[in-house]
């Protein structure tokens, strides 16, 4: 089965003991910082809190050992080429490197200490401002994916060195020898100009020729042919005293090669990716990460997903990933913003919650529910689907399973299930039957009160005994929270525009975890949010005259979700179009 990205809500630690060995390329994590408690809560939900109390039960070593347990089922998942970045702070990273990681992946297999100047300096009493966090880079074997990653210079570097400037760009000259003499026609006079004269040799600049040389067979050209080609198309000049340069342009070069010192991506606060999320960091970061360390259709996994930043730049660079966290509102924040960036190519993503929505499994395609929900009741699925006398799988003791996407399952459905039983394998039926134990299992969402009469009879009077199974004993299924919006026109303004007050109220016995709004809303494409967290279900827009769709969206603690779509018309006054 080929692998789907997923966003995964739970507990980091239970969910990567179920990740196969050796199935991940990129492992990135952010914990919490083991800093000031008073900052430790972002999301508030009861998953972050519960989280929250597990970590901060101890000190610092109950953190750091907190930490290890998870950090060794990373190391245990990560492929013999595989890398790990671990995000943290100045208050534990000495602890991190000592007690995890060197522990855990080998002194040897540390790469980098990599800083990233994340704030401008501020002051601080007593003591120097603290503006840098650190990202510690271990590989799981001595030879990890690897990929030079260069930036672009910054302007006090191209004003200094990068002086010259033409056509084509600003570009610094660059000597066309190296040092020592060598034999053959690395030596040949060209232009009045011997490199040996000054103990030096002639040195191609391979890029720029294969870029000047691009369509052309040079196949047995000599070193002097080679120059001549430069120089016909502007790429030498000669110095006053007749030595030749090349010209070597800022966008050939490509900038510098990325170090362990990172100061030219700035803090997400700065910028208007910004979600509301306190420790977002800004999608930069990430995809310089994903970069270093893993190629297109590798896996990504971020198991503590946070504000959603590692997925979405693995979606971004076409990368594989995994996200997980213990928050409900992580998770469905993060979905919003992968939904808020699906293009056309973007690839599937699935998210799995502690509970499960009623609606999108009764609505889901038949033969993928029967699949599911076998599976999740630890049974074997039938993928024959003909012959099979309507079953659809066998338990873990080899009975048969009957399912039903259907509520109040009714009393032929039992009768029916009896004889397929009897007909599908009469050994099994009849041992089952003497030894009074179930020939079988129906599940359904619900049974009505002939199903139930109909069980109770063949119990007592048949021995035949049939276990009944409804969905929700066998997986948690919540129902979608209500949503309803309201609007208040409050006129326009000076630019003509029609400014609209918008309150949304969502009811669910779960309790409502925040909202979302599309004020560009397009059916065809999805809800792609333009407010992406709103705590209040408070909002006001403005809208210049035309129809427009607007869509709300309400999650609730249990992550379960209700949309709502308006129509407007706007044009001196404002219309709700449909209701």
């Amino acid at each position: 089965m080929s692998f789907i990205n997923k966003l995964l809500l739970g507990d980091n630690l239970e969910i990567l003991k179920g990740l196969p060995d050796e199935s991940v390329d990129l492992v990135y994590l952010d914990p919490p910082f083991f800093s000031n408690r008073n900052y430790e809560v972002i999301w508030g939900d009861s998953g972050e809190v519960r989280s929250f109390q597990d970590r901060w039960s101890g000190g610092v070593d109950h953190y750091i050992a907190w930490l290890k347990e998870r950090v060794a089922e990373m190391h245990r998942i990560l492929k013999p080429t595989g890398s790990i970045f671990l995000h943290c702070d100045w208050h534990a990273n000495a602890y991190i490197r000592v007690e995890i990681l060197d522990k855990l992946f080998g002194y040897g297999n540390f790469r980098n200490e990599i800083i990233w100047k994340r704030t401008n300096a501020h002051n601080e009493e007593g003591q120097l401002g603290k503006i840098y966090d650190t990202i510690f880079y271990y590989s799981k074997t001595s030879r990890p994916n690897f990929n030079t990653i260069k930036s672009p210079y910054d302007v006090g570097y191209i004003d200094s060195f990068f002086k010259h400037e033409d056509n084509r760009g600003q570009y610094r000259l660059q000597v066309l020898t190296g040092a020592g003499t060598r034999n053959g026609d690395s030596d040949s006079e060209w232009n009045g100009y011997i490199p040996s004269k000054s103990g030096r040799h002639w040195a191609m600049p391979k890029k720029l020729f294969a870029k000047v040389a691009e369509g052309i067979d040079t196949t047995g050209w000599s070193i002097i042919q080679k120059l001549d080609l430069l120089f016909e198309h502007g790429h030498i000049v000669f110095t006053k005293n007749g030595t030749p340069n090349y010209k070597q342009y800022i966008d050939d070069h490509g900038g510098v090669q990325v170090n362990d010192l990172w100061t030219d991506i700035e803090n997400v606060s700065l910028k208007a990716e910004r979600i509301g999320y306190p420790t977002q960091k800004p999608i930069a970061l990430l995809e310089r990460i994903i970069k270093i360390a893993s190629n297109e259709g590798d896996i990504v996994l971020d198991p503590f997903v946070g504000g959603g930043t590692t997925v979405a730049a693995a979606d971004k660079l076409q990368r594989r990933w995994i996200g997980i966290d213990q928050s409900v509102q992580a998770v469905k924040v993060t979905e919003l913003r992968l939904n808020q960036q699906q293009a056309l190519f973007s690839q599937p993503f699935t998210v799995q919650l502690h509970k499960y929505d009623y609606d999108r499994l009764r609505n889901m395609d038949a033969f993928e529910f029967e699949q599911f929900i076998v599976t999740q009741f630890g049974g074997q699925v039938n993928k024959k689907q003909r012959g099979d006398l309507g079953m659809d799988g066998k338990a873990a003791d080899g009975r048969p399973i009957q399912v039903k996407r259907s509520d109040d399952i009714g009393r032929n459905v039992v009768d029916n299930f009896k004889a397929a039983c009897e007909r599908y394998d009469k050994k099994a039926y009849e041992a089952a039957k003497a030894e009074r134990r179930p020939i079988g299992t129906i599940i359904a969402f619900s049974f009505g009160k002939g199903a139930i009469q109909e069980v109770a009879r063949l119990k007592n009077q048949e021995d035949v005994f049939i276990d009944l199974k409804r969905v929700d004993e066998i997986i948690p299924i919540a129902q979608k929270p209500k949503l309803t919006v309201s609007l208040q026109d409050a006129g326009s303004d000076k630019k003509g525009l029609r400014e609209i007050a918008f309150a949304a109220l969502g009811e669910s016995p779960a309790g409502i975890e925040f909202y979302a709004w599309d004020f560009e809303h397009d059916p065809a494409k999805g809800f792609k949010p333009t407010v992406l967290i709103d705590k209040e279900g408070m909002q006001t827009f403005r809208f210049k005259p035309g129809m427009h769709t607007i869509a709300a969206k309400v999650i609730d603690n249990d992550g379960m979700e209700a949309i709502e779509t308006l129509r407007l018309k706007v044009n001196g006054e404002v219309t709700r179009v449909g209701g």
